[in-house]
């Protein structure tokens, strides 16, 4: 199969995606991995990043944009550098998320999908992440807050814009950001 043009991607993440494929007994199951790489390197899954994982992995970009379209946690559009997603699932709106959208609307004053002018924000409402038992929540990039009060959000997010943490897992390095010096990375509020 001939290789398409698209700008190379780095030896880490050929790497990366060399090793993945080995682990599956056929190379298509390591779409959704891949997807992650991709995303990682082009901060979304644009065109090239699609063509990528398509060539990689031997699968139609139809395929591939596929299953990209149907996760929330792939990025089909730049966003900032701080993405919250919020849930807005029953459990999460039974427990009170519809203050937490109402207080990120208010704060970063965007719509949904827009990204601050500083490009540090960005948000979207979702459906479920996985965290109904302790909801309301949100993920930012990689990182859960549970049982959300909208005075917490205001702290949390107060303190991303002062630390700059890493909230992402790295697919490529197979490790996680430092995230917020003193919270796990996963925190009941």
């Amino acid at each position: 199969m001939k290789e398409k043009s698209f700008a190379p991607m780095p030896e880490a993440a050929e790497s990366r995606i060399q090793e993945i494929i080995a682990r599956y007994p056929e190379k298509k199951s390591a779409i959704m991995p891949a997807l992650y790489i991709a995303q990682e390197v082009h901060g979304w899954l644009t065109d090239e990043a699609y063509n990528w994982v398509s060539e990689r992995l031997g699968l139609a970009k139809a395929h591939v944009v596929q299953v990209a379209t149907f996760y929330t946690m792939y990025y089909k559009k730049p966003v900032g550098q701080y993405h919250v997603q919020i849930c807005r699932t029953l459990s999460c709106m039974l427990c009170g998320s519809r203050s937490v959208v109402k207080r990120i609307k208010e704060r970063l004053a965007l719509a949904s999908g827009e990204i601050s002018a500083d490009g540090l924000w960005s948000y979207e409402e979702v459906e479920c992440l996985g965290s109904c038992g302790t909801a309301p929540m949100v993920q930012i990039n990689d990182v859960f807050f549970e049982k959300l009060t909208v005075e917490a959000l205001d702290q949390i997010m107060d303190r991303i814009e002062k630390e700059k943490p890493d909230l992402r897992y790295s697919t490529i390095r197979e490790e996680l950001g430092g995230g917020l010096a003193d919270l796990p990375r996963s925190q009941v509020w």
